[in-house]
């Protein structure tokens, strides 16, 4: 089976101080055909699903696939200036730009999960067993309890500022700190300091058994969390595989990748739900499905998740 290689965000960044996107030496220049560079979001490799994806495309097809695993605001420069084939991220609104401007070609809708937010057993802002997500964040801003948040223009960054906004408060109290890290390291943070913080289920499962913190507030439409799968526009740059992204691309849209999605648990937990033909760009369509399929918590006892 070929190697693939996956850099963390932490690595990436290591491996390129002092160097800008432009002189990116762990990236060739010339992509081979047995290569295939996808820039993707931390919460798909955190997860596992990744590993449980790729290793059988890449014996089955012959192929290399180096993994990128950065925010989505990263993956999406990342494409913009020809350092990867493809990318797959979940910010609707910043990949429909990407798209409009020229830098991406061919999106397809893939999977989707939601957000869940995380707080301390001891949840000093009371927001336990709340629907309304945006109702819980003015709680815990009014009661000026830590909040931890990712800061580093990932696609959950851009989904927790969109809800601060959408509540009408600006995440300026004492309590919130913005830390510039990836999603793995966020969790461990706010475990460790007992402070409120948003993540993707996909992360937060793969990664409860290490973490003193419950899930406080799910199942709100507004947490509905979208990837998409898209190609570098290759008229915009020489040696890109584009060959190698669009038949990955097609493989996760099809019945095979699409099943291969669906088929990954963790503890006997769904981390992602298959969703092609259900762009990322209006997820209006599918956040009632995706709240429905979300476990809510009834306000002050503990509900069993849905089938």
């Amino acid at each position: 089976m070929p190697q693939r290689h996956t850099l963390s965000s932490r690595r990436l960044l290591a491996t390129l101080a002092g160097l800008s996107f432009g002189a990116l030496s762990i990236l060739p220049a010339q992509a081979a055909d047995d290569i295939i560079r996808l820039a993707t979001t931390t919460s798909t490799y955190n997860s596992g699903l990744l590993d449980h994806l790729l290793p059988e495309y890449e014996e089955a097809h012959d192929v290399t696939i180096q993994v990128i695993a950065v925010g989505t605001g990263k993956a999406l420069r990342m494409g913009q200036d020809g350092d990867v084939d493809l990318v797959m991220t979940h910010a609707p609104g910043a990949e429909r730009k990407f798209v409009d401007a020229g830098y991406g070609v061919e999106p397809h809708g893939v999977m989707y999960n939601d957000f869940v937010l995380l707080g301390p057993e001891a949840d000093p802002a009371a927001i336990d067993g709340m629907q309304d997500v945006d109702a819980a964040l003015g709680k815990i801003a009014g009661a000026n309890a830590g909040f931890i948040s990712r800061g580093d223009d990932s696609g959950t960054h851009k989904k927790e500022l969109a809800l601060w906004q959408s509540a009408d408060v600006t995440p300026d109290f004492s309590g919130y700190k913005a830390v510039g890290q990836g999603m793995g390291k966020v969790l461990s943070m706010a475990s460790e300091l007992q402070d409120y913080t948003l993540s993707d289920r996909g992360t937060w499962l793969a990664m409860e058994d290490k973490l003193e913190l419950e899930i406080l507030v799910e199942g709100d439409a507004r947490l509905f969390n979208p990837y998409q799968v898209i190609l570098v526009n290759p008229a915009n740059h020489d040696g890109l595989n584009t060959r190698g992204a669009r038949e990955l691309a097609q493989w996760l849209i099809s019945s095979e990748g699409q099943q291969a999605i669906d088929d990954y648990r963790l503890k006997g937990k769904a981390l992602f739900h298959a969703s092609h033909g259900e762009t990322g760009f209006d997820a209006r369509q599918t956040a009632d499905r995706a709240s429905e399929r979300a476990p809510v918590k009834a306000q002050g006892a503990q509900a069993e998740p849905r089938s």
